[in-house]
């Protein structure tokens, strides 16, 4: 059993007084563009892409609320409460390697890069680890870089995501087999592993709603292969299912694989959770696991002893449209701890966040409305979730490892 740490509190005693509405200010986006930052080595072609279906822009979105006082709230006679539970969270799901976090929005530049504040923003509110998605060869390396940068806190995935099979089997000749062209990202997570920068295989999936971004038949050949991967490089999965139930599960169960996984981004049916969850699956929750009163019913039934939660911004943001923005008006503004405020890219000033571009600092929102949803305590939701992240990704271990090799590595690695 996983353990969970004694309530000390119950949020749902706070006073009306202690509450603050969110600002509800986001548009709903499309295409988003995946293409390597400008400060990596690394090139790549740029992708236009709409893997979860919503997209940063200027749109109408429920953010956490704005903190006028970080403190949080105070007592009557003005002191501090006694105690307070100080959230943890871990982002499962975070593309960082977005180009949106470098000022970045289809192909022009609207401000600096800010990646460094939007990592700081998460730690402020009590993310303390990120898990940075790769969604093909190259993003996966930039994942890494990251990884690399901040030991300890961020971590990597290795994989190609379905959208982006047909890069790789429009490579396919008699002589490059798909075996032979997935080669690379098999040794590269296997590197990644060994230096504690790679925590989990993926992202690798079907995405049946996307046949204009890569063809069923693409899909399929460099999912199956990438099974067979994942069951020697010995890592945990990050999966994505979109519209594929049966081929998914048909491949992913008949798989001889030696460690579960997450399906991340979770929107299917309570039917379809729950036989991921027998089969020993977790469930990953963002808000476009959020958007519609189907959605939330599905999420009240997720175990706890199942449930991640992440972000996957600069996606997946809780909107006002959305049947849990109900609930994330509710939240405690201490629980924002000075979260800024949003203004449109091209008014951007240092400091600031960007309306539409979903963040790390947004998870607290995820945290809370699952809570309501689910009829527990908000504290239940994080520890669960915390510990059912480190249990499978075993960042610990990995952090470690990362410790070790930074230890170990030339200074002309080092520097």
């Amino acid at each position: 059993m996983l353990a969970i740490h004694t309530y000390r509190h119950s949020l749902a005693r706070l006073s009306r007084s202690q509450f603050i509405s969110p600002f509800l200010k986001f548009k709903p986006g499309f295409i988003y563009q995946l293409i390597t930052p400008i400060s990596s080595p690394f090139s790549i072609q740029t992708i236009s892409k709409n893997m979860t279906g919503d997209a940063p822009s200027s749109s109408t979105m429920a953010s956490p609320p704005v903190s006028s006082s970080a403190a949080g709230p105070s007592t009557e006679n003005g002191t501090e409460p006694e105690s307070r539970y100080e959230p943890r969270y871990i982002d499962v799901g975070i593309n960082l390697t977005d180009m949106t976090y470098q000022g970045i929005y289809h192909g022009r530049k609207a401000h600096d890069a800010d990646l460094e504040s939007v990592i700081s923003r998460g730690q402020a509110i009590g993310c303390k680890k990120l898990m940075v998605t790769g969604s093909d060869y190259k993003h996966s390396l930039q994942a890494i870089e990251l990884a690399e940068q901040y030991p300890g806190t961020i971590f990597a995935t290795v994989g190609v995501h379905p959208c982006s099979a047909s890069g790789v089997t429009k490579h396919i000749t008699p002589t490059k087999s798909v075996q032979y062209l997935l080669k690379r990202v098999e040794e590269l997570a296997l590197q990644g592993k060994n230096r504690g920068t790679v925590t989990a295989f993926g992202e690798i999936g079907l995405d049946y709603d996307r046949f204009f971004l890569s063809d069923k038949e693409s899909q399929l050949l460099v999912f199956e292969e990438q099974l067979r991967i994942a069951e020697r490089v010995d890592l945990p999965l990050f999966l994505h299912s979109r519209a594929a139930e049966e081929d998914f599960n048909k491949l992913l169960f008949g798989a001889n694989l030696p460690r579960k996984g997450l399906v991340h981004s979770f929107t299917g049916t309570l039917e379809e959770m729950k036989i991921l969850v027998e089969h020993g699956y977790d469930i990953g929750i963002n808000g476009c696991s959020l958007k519609t009163e189907e959605n939330l019913a599905v999420v009240k039934e997720v175990p706890l002893e199942r449930l991640q939660i992440e972000t996957d911004g600069p996606w997946c943001e809780i909107r006002n449209s959305h049947a849990s923005a109900k609930y994330l008006k509710t939240m405690p503004e201490y629980l924002a701890n000075g979260v800024p405020k949003d203004v449109k890219k091209e008014k951007w000033q240092s400091g600031l966040r960007v309306k539409g571009r979903n963040e790390p600092c947004a998870i607290a929102g995820v945290a809370w409305v699952i809570a309501q949803v689910k009829g527990v305590e908000f504290e239940e939701v994080c520890e669960r979730s915390w510990e059912n992240s480190m249990t499978m990704f075993r960042f610990d271990e990995a952090a470690a490892l990362q410790q070790k090799w930074n230890g170990n590595r030339p200074p002309e690695e080092s520097a």
